[in-house]
């Protein structure tokens, strides 16, 4: 699907949702309107996708099942701030990066990890740090939904959906934060459709638990949820391997759920 049938499906839902564009990049010599759906609701719920333009799934899971979601949503009085796509060029153009080569993701925040000393993720040799701040730099993707996301209170749970494009075969596993229960029978539902990766390296630095999660504060959009107190952020990921109807499948289970967090908030 090129941006521009995917710009159309999603003005679509005007009918469902209030879209408005919070910005427009040029990549390339062509312009991009950026978009964000809200559908009111009294506890919030934000949802984003398409950092990396390799990892189509969750903008297209947006996209066909946008009105699933936003009934679901509806139901539980869940309001819903959706950020469909965020680097349109790379989308286009099936690459990580956007079209000028700039990396979208991971560019949310930064640390102080001692007087002066600054870095985007902590390792796991950073043990503390001093202090951490909303970053003004970086792609101009990654500013524009920065900007859009921090003039918003805090929701009561963030979702980015993402894929991995390294590992082999049909799997999937997260990035949690918060309390791992309440992310189990998500991975439990996500189990029939893909391999869980459980107790096992996703790359070079990182291995999750048995449960498939993973926790990083890698300086991401969900980091920053974090970091502002929410208590339910996570970064899903499916490989590029897995068929695109699981991959759908999965990030729909991991939706619903997550708009049943944001329903209970932190009362339970």
């Amino acid at each position: 699907m090129n941006y521009e049938d995917y710009a159309r499906r999603i003005r679509s839902y005007t009918g469902l949702a209030e879209v408005n564009e919070y910005g427009r990049v040029v990549e390339g010599g062509v312009e991009y309107p950026l978009f964000r759906l809200i559908v009111p609701g009294s506890r919030w719920l934000v949802i984003t996708s398409g950092f990396h333009g390799e990892e189509p799934a969750g903008p297209l899971t947006l996209a066909e099942h946008f009105e699933e979601v936003a009934a679901y949503a509806r139901e539980r009085d869940v309001g819903l701030r959706v950020y469909p796509c965020i680097n349109p060029s790379g989308f286009e153009d099936g690459t990580r990066y956007n079209r000028g080569g700039e990396k979208p993701n991971n560019d949310f925040m930064r640390y102080e990890v001692a007087p002066g000393v600054w870095k985007g993720e902590l390792e796991p040799t950073d043990t503390s740090f001093l202090r951490w701040v909303l970053y003004d730099g970086g792609p101009k993707e990654t500013r524009a939904v920065r900007e859009d996301i921090a003039r918003y209170p805090a929701p009561s749970a963030a979702l980015d959906i993402h894929q991995d494009n390294y590992l082999p075969g049909a799997a999937t596993y997260a990035y949690t934060f918060g309390d791992k229960g309440a992310y189990r029978p998500l991975m439990e539902a996500a189990s029939a459709h893909a391999s869980v990766i459980r107790n096992d390296k996703v790359d070079e630095n990182h291995y999750t638990d048995a449960d498939g999660l993973i926790e990083y504060h890698d300086g991401s959009v969900t980091d920053y949820f974090t970091r502002l107190g929410v208590p339910y952020a996570a970064a899903l990921e499916t490989t590029t391997r897995t068929p695109l109807e699981a991959c759908h499948t999965i990030n729909r289970l991991w939706v619903r759920g997550f708009i049943d967090l944001a329903a209970r908030g932190s009362d339970s």
